[in-house]
């Protein structure tokens, strides 16, 4: 991903002002500076003359302690390294009084347990992407399915540039925006007029974006359009379910199918009738796979192909 210098800066000076990020506050980083929200985050700190601290390769509970320890006042971390944060158990952070998350959608189970750990935090979940930087800033009047309002300077298209439907790709037009992929791989990013398309599909609700799923994770099922992060979230607001992934299988009668894997521990048929309430017997997924561990990629996200490759094993 190509960028220069100025569209990060500029961004830097928008959250100098909405979060006082600036010298005498401590940041820390959870993740490698080869993953985008660690090194934005770390980068950020730096350029405003706050003091930095990178946490990586340190276990969870060992994070969570250096947190304590250390003071610090804003954290930058996706929402499965937060997940692993809160789950090693340890001191609270009464310090903190930011916490950044972004790279995928925050649960409100997740949400919940980040108020006890960090009593005195505002959790300001962000939705943004390598190529595009910050798209969509949450703040306390933001609902908990949506990610917030457009971030300053930037103009949000929902099904093309510039247009306003109801539902459809998100499209993006701001001062942060890269300036093309580099290398062979094209990405999923497309460029139009200006605007940016994100290849991630959402709707706005009175201004706030509410994301609904990637267009290259969207499965259609008896001529459904089905989106399994909207179940995935679903999923892990309820009871006992401590991880969850929406995979397709094929299916001789209506094409494919959705099953989900979990981790966690609860009873299936009440997942599953909850499931078929909420989005109805046709795309619902059919059937529950419980597991004890959980492939993750190095970038903190789960790794849905080795989740899909043991599901075609008949993983039980």
């Amino acid at each position: 991903i190509w960028r220069d210098a100025p569209s990060w800066q500029a961004s830097f000076a928008v959250n100098a002002r909405l979060l006082g990020i600036g010298p005498g506050l401590r940041v820390a980083v959870l993740g490698r500076l080869v993953q985008s929200l660690s090194l934005y985050g770390a980068v950020e700190a730096l350029s405003l003359g706050a003091d930095l601290h990178v946490l990586e390769g340190m276990r969870p509970d060992r994070q969570r302690e250096a947190l304590a320890a250390r003071q610090v006042g804003l954290l930058w971390a996706s929402p499965p390294q937060l997940r692993l944060l809160v789950e090693a158990g340890g001191p609270e952070l009464p310090l903190m009084h930011h916490v950044l998350v972004g790279g995928a959608k925050l649960d409100a189970g997740l949400r919940a347990a980040l108020a006890r750990m960090c009593p005195q935090a505002a959790v300001r979940e962000f939705y943004g992407a390598a190529e595009a930087s910050f798209v969509a800033l949450a703040n306390a009047d933001t609902p908990d399915h949506a990610v917030g309002h457009p971030y300053p300077g930037v103009e949000i298209g929902i099904g093309g540039p510039g247009l306003a439907e109801a539902e459809g790709q998100i499209w993006v037009r701001s001062p942060y925006l890269f300036k093309g992929y580099a290398g062979a791989d094209v990405g999923m990013a497309e460029w139009r007029d200006g605007w940016l398309g994100l290849g991630e599909i959402g709707r706005l609700e009175a201004g706030q974006l509410v994301l609904i799923g990637r267009a290259d994770r969207m499965v259609t099922v008896a001529g459904q359009n089905a989106y399994p992060e909207a179940m995935e979230a679903f999923l892990l607001s309820l009871p006992g379910v401590l991880r969850a992934a929406v995979l397709p299988r094929a299916d001789g009668l209506r094409g494919q199918v959705l099953e989900a894997v979990l981790m966690g521990g609860a009873e299936d048929a009440v997942i599953l009738a909850t499931l078929r309430a909420q989005f109805g017997p046709l795309i619902a997924p059919k059937r529950l796979h419980w597991r004890g561990d959980w492939p993750m990629l190095p970038a903190g996200k789960v790794d849905l192909r080795a989740l899909a490759q043991d599901l075609a094993r008949g993983m039980e």
